[in-house]
């Protein structure tokens, strides 16, 4: 009877090439019974397969179940190709040799290396431990060449993911690019739109839910899409939910934008993901087709900061909500219902009140206030197709040529400021040894100034695609003109009008009111480049 009842490990690699003969699963299963058929004392009683797992770690599936497999005295045997199969990680697979299997009597064989730990001197401690440090010196090697391949396709504008965003597939002729899946980007425009028009991400959800519309993880089962695996992807049931529609309305890509980089390992021997600073993610713009516009996008994103809560019988956020301010003490101002003799009564009110320092609490009512921003939108609306009329006929070469000068005066200007920052910042840990600040100081320093490099970065970004936008003639000044003017037959006030062309309200009295619209800055850039043009008439 054979004395030994063993396991045949195999391991195949991601990073492994599969179209060679030498590593493929296959042929390590034939080398391993050819040496087993030459050995009658022992016997394979199952095999555990890892395919797609690095040797750098040891939390493979099949590894595991073939421990417990050992420590249930099923088996007392581990045969593999070569040291490598079992692992590249130079200690732990040290520890295994060592320590663990000689623990449980476990002969362990690595057919290559001529390792058989039954035979005496068959693999001395020098010879194994120079090939696990040259196994794990392979596996960093080759960590350090696909990371590097990996951020210059990142920078070449390049799609490295395994899976696409939904609205999104990998173009057949390229897969390192994105292009549209029609019915998948309806749904995205969808979502924009009523979050536009004033739809809650829950009511969006439960909206999409009633109309049996799949969501993105159902869609791509169900057309076999590739899709990420384990937790929510097992459920029987994957239906739109309120985070779903946040993650879909936060996500760039829709504009035209592709950004990866946000996630990784911090070494190669780990697989825990972290998620990357912002400073570091890798943003290309115009790297495919945009499902957005960035205008709607940037407004959605603006929203998001409003205070959109609704009452639970309703199925969109009212009309002011988020926009009204209290002039008297900054709060944003709350919507409550009387009910007189059976009939509501809408009002709009500060919520700190007197005893919380509102000195001049104002109560508006909702249907009032509506009509009179209506007729003031009106004006404003009247006033910009006017500016779009006069300005016409001006040379747009020459405007965007002038405002890409103001951009890049300003970027040259946040590039000082990020030195600046960061000098400081380089200066703090000298500072600290020699006592001129304390170890809590030196964190606090170092948040601000890591902080305010953060937010010139990100401004300097913002620049960067006005000036993309300017210099393609895609201004901002046309674009905010034409979002004025689709809203130019509005007759009935709604909350898509309210967020699409206004910022803020402040009210001081019910009969004072400070409205600030959006594009405020362009518009009165505008009305100035007008009465110029009209002067040079006139003259």
């Amino acid at each position: 009877m054979p004395k030994f009842q063993a396991t045949a490990y195999i391991r195949l690699s991601y990073t492994d090439d599969k179209t060679s003969e030498s590593d493929s699963v296959g042929n390590q299963r034939k080398l391993i019974e050819n040496f087993v058929s030459r050995n009658p004392d022992i016997e394979i009683v199952s095999e555990k397969i890892d395919d797609g797992y690095s040797g750098i770690i040891f939390d493979r599936p099949a590894f595991k179940e073939m421990m417990q497999d050992i420590t249930g005295g099923k088996i007392n045997c581990v045969i593999v190709k070569d040291l490598s199969r079992l692992g590249r990680e130079y200690i732990e697979t040290g520890r295994y040799l060592r320590r663990v299997f000689p623990a449980y009597g476990v002969r362990f064989i690595a057919i290559n290396d001529a390792l058989d730990t039954a035979n005496d001197g068959s693999g001395d401690d020098l010879t194994v431990s120079v090939k696990n440090i040259m196994n794990e010196a392979y596996c960093r090697d080759i960590s350090i060449k696909t990371r590097s391949a990996l951020d210059i396709k990142r920078r070449n504008g390049d799609f490295v993911g395994a899976f696409t965003v939904y609205g999104y597939l990998k173009s057949e002729d390229n897969r390192n690019r994105l292009t549209i899946d029609p019915y998948a980007a309806n749904i995205v425009r969808a979502i924009f739109r009523m979050r536009l028009e004033g739809s809650s991400a829950n009511n969006i959800a439960n909206e999409l839910n009633r109309m049996c519309v799949l969501s993105p993880l159902a869609y791509k089962k169900n057309k076999g899409l590739p899709y990420a695996k384990g937790g929510y992807a097992d459920k029987e049931e994957c239906r739109w939910s309120a985070t779903t529609i946040i993650r879909i309305l936060e996500d760039e890509t829709y504009t035209g934008v592709l950004v990866q980089g946000k996630r990784g390992t911090p070494h190669y021997k780990l697989k825990e993901v972290e998620l990357h600073p912002s400073s570091d993610w890798i943003r290309i713009p115009d790297a495919h087709e945009a499902i957005i516009d960035r205008q709607d996008f940037d407004l959605v994103q603006r929203i998001r900061h409003l205070d959109t809560r609704a009452a639970p019988d309703q199925k969109a956020v009212y009309l002011f909500s988020g926009v009204l301010i209290c002039g008297c003490c900054g709060a944003r101002m709350t919507r409550k219902t009387n009910r007189i003799k059976g009939k509501e009564y809408h009002y709009y009110y500060c919520p700190t009140g007197k005893k919380k320092g509102c000195a001049h609490p104002v109560m508006l009512k909702e249907s009032v206030l509506a009509e009179n921003i209506r007729n003031v939108l009106k004006g404003q609306i009247d006033n910009v197709v006017s500016l779009g009329a006069v300005l016409s006929g001006v040379d747009q070469i020459k405007i965007n040529r002038q405002l890409a000068d103001e951009y890049t005066s300003q970027v040259t200007e946040n590039e000082k400021q990020i030195a600046l920052a960061l000098e400081y910042k380089a200066r703090l840990y000298e500072s600290m040894v020699q006592g001129m600040i304390t170890r809590e100081e030196f964190v606090s320093y170092k948040n601000k100034y890591t902080k305010q490099a953060e937010q010139l970065r990100e401004a300097n970004r913002d620049l960067q695609e006005k000036i993309r936008d300017v210099m393609e003639n895609r201004s901002e000044r046309n674009r905010w003109i034409r979002h004025f003017t689709k809203f130019a037959t509005l007759d009935t006030l709604d909350r898509k009008a309210v967020v699409q062309l206004i910022q803020t309200i402040t009210v001081y009295g019910k009969d004072e009111l400070a409205i600030r619209f959006n594009y405020e800055d362009e518009y009165q850039k505008a009305k100035a480049m007008a009465e110029q043009v009209q002067l040079r008439k006139a003259g």
